[in-house]
């Protein structure tokens, strides 16, 4: 179906109520393990139906957050789904007390049966009230992205809009770009830190309630970590500091005089070339004719799928007031169907977005017919494995898209996806520390994100740029205030998405192969047991990164 006509009704919770409570009561009363499986797969069918109503209200939201009708649906949701969660739980614990689980977890697997351990960690019916204003508290944010009105070069521009003019040659212009959106950021600077307070204490007042020190083993819980613990991430985090952050400074340092400038300021960071970033040749329409050519020779199930996707009205890219920023790829189950959302603004980053919103679109698509549905959820890391892996996979079409500056992306591509790690652990760890010490003041954490800047990006001069200066950089980073704990994912899936790029620069067909295996197990595998799978290096192997990193500047020191 369409997605324009995809129709769109809201479930009352007091019927959702009684339909679950039913398929509950009928599962716990089964007298036979067939008996179990039929109402399984009843309840099973039931929450894809209201979960693609909720999905839907989602995304017609973020498409335009002053449509006043999803507005009011976004807050039913955010309302109603915490309820929800009650039920959901007693379920859990009903599969998990099964006396038919051992003949389940021969059907399905037990990782289904772990991670449903791990969920009765993240939820008592005391947190309820608290997950509602958690929601309420993260849409307040996004709206608040999403009204952004930044006044430039005579044009009124989202924060989005604003991307292209940080590659401006000009210098200048980069740099009052820059200014006129920090001056948006610091006279929204109060409400900025009023939304995170009120997050941060109410996250830890969950844990609390749950019986947690802090939010930080909450925090990993909701983000199903159920192969790697804190110290590991940790571990990781100093090994991006010692072999990383090295490498980049050196990078950065040429980039300065490539590019002309004593140091790199935050407006200069974008800016790569004298002549000018690669940019896309061609207008979306013609970007997707190309993508379209891309999917097709890329492999027969790509290609079926990237027209599944055109037909039925299943991207939404372009960038306009009131939409949300970012991008993301959402699922509708009731229809098989995958979302990509993104905002398009001229840049190389529009190739990137697409290519890496279609790698998550794909698994998804791939995993339609795997059941139990829980068996199609995989953890955020292995999500972005799919993508950032993709993103690689796709090189050999980029001229299409770049003409003459193909090999300028290439070479910005890869030495961006590598100057993207201490970012990624950056965030992290300034997470970590929050939620270690939610006292913090706002003054307390903005210094502490200048010390994580100094750490992770010393080549990075702050001075005199408003809001950067300060410390509020981590203040547009959406995942800091939606999705705790989310940001170490993608530097984890970066360093496997690099050993594809390079098996792939080898020996694309094998290495396309081992990649659609992973997509094949959707969430029937942890992440370490996929990348074992796939024979390749965990991100915690002794000296991975290093061997990782030196890969990557031997191709970049070799087009030099």
């Amino acid at each position: 179906m369409k997605f324009s006509q995809m129709p769109y009704e809201r479930p009352a919770f007091e019927e959702l109520n009684l339909k679950l409570r039913s398929f509950l009561e009928r599962f716990k009363n089964a007298k036979t393990l067939e008996e179990c499986f039929a109402v399984y797969k009843e309840y099973d069918e039931y929450c894809a139906d209201f979960g693609t109503a909720s999905s839907l209200a989602y995304i017609r939201n973020t498409m335009d957050t002053t449509n006043e009708f999803y507005d009011k649906e976004i807050e039913y949701w955010n309302m109603t789904s915490p309820k929800l969660q009650e039920i959901f739980q007693e379920f859990t614990e009903a599969l998990l007390n099964s006396p038919f689980r051992k003949d389940m977890e021969n059907a399905w697997g037990s990782l289904m049966f772990n991670n449903a351990e791990i969920e009765l960690k993240t939820f008592k019916p005391e947190i309820i009230e608290d997950l509602q204003e958690e929601n309420n508290l993260s849409t307040e944010y996004d709206k608040l992205l999403a009204s952004a009105q930044i006044e430039f070069d005579g044009k009124t521009l989202t924060l989005a809009e604003t991307g292209p003019y940080f590659e401006n040659p000009d210098r200048e212009i980069r740099k009052a770009i820059q200014e006129a959106t920090a001056k948006w950021y610091l006279s929204n600077s109060e409400q900025l830190d009023n939304i995170f307070d009120k997050l941060v204490k109410l996250r830890t007042e969950m844990a609390k309630k749950l019986g947690y020190e802090n939010f930080v083993e909450l925090g990993y819980y909701r983000m199903q970590r159920n192969c790697y613990d804190k110290d590991m991430v940790a571990k990781f985090r100093k090994g991006v500091e010692e072999h990383i952050v090295p490498i980049i400074t050196e990078l950065k340092k040429e980039q300065a005089e490539r590019i002309g400038v004593d140091t790199i300021k935050v407006y200069d960071s974008a800016f790569e070339y004298p002549d000018g970033n690669a940019k896309p040749t061609g207008t979306p329409d013609e970007i997707f004719a190309h993508a379209k050519k891309m999917y097709h020779e890329l492999s027969d199930e790509t290609a079926k799928f990237f027209d599944f996707m055109l037909e039925n009205e299943l991207f939404d890219v372009l960038t306009r007031p009131g939409k949300s920023g970012g991008g993301y790829c959402s699922s509708l189950p009731k229809y098989k169907s995958p979302f990509i959302f993104a905002n398009f603004n001229g840049t190389s980053g529009d190739i990137d977005v697409l290519t890496h919103e279609v790698g998550h679109a794909l698994a998804s698509y791939v995993a339609n017919d795997i059941y139990p549905s829980d068996l199609k959820s995989y953890s955020m890391e292995t999500a972005e494995i799919h993508s950032m892996s993709m993103e690689f996979f796709t090189w050999p079409w980029m001229e299409g898209f770049f003409g003459e500056q193909t090999e300028k992306y290439y070479d910005s591509h890869l030495s961006n996806a590598l100057t993207f790690l201490p970012y990624g652990v950056m965030v992290d760890e300034f997470q970590h520390k929050i939620y270690e010490n939610p006292d913090m003041t706002p003054t307390e954490r903005n210094e502490y994100w200048l010390e994580l800047e100094r750490k992770y990006r010393p080549w990075l001069d702050l001075e005199d740029t408003p809001f950067y200066e300060e410390g509020r950089r981590w203040q547009s980073q959406a995942h800091i205030y939606m999705d705790p704990f989310y940001y170490i994912d993608y530097a984890l899936a970066q360093i496997i998405a690099f050993s594809f790029w390079a098996e792939n620069q080898k020996n694309p067909k094998p290495a396309w192969d081992k990649y659609r295996r992973l997509l094949g197990f959707a969430g029937t595998k942890t992440f370490l047991e996929l990348v074992e799978d796939a024979g390749l290096k965990t991100p915690f192997e002794p000296d991975n990164i290093k061997i990782i990193a030196d890969a990557v500047i031997t191709w970049l020191s070799g087009r030099k």
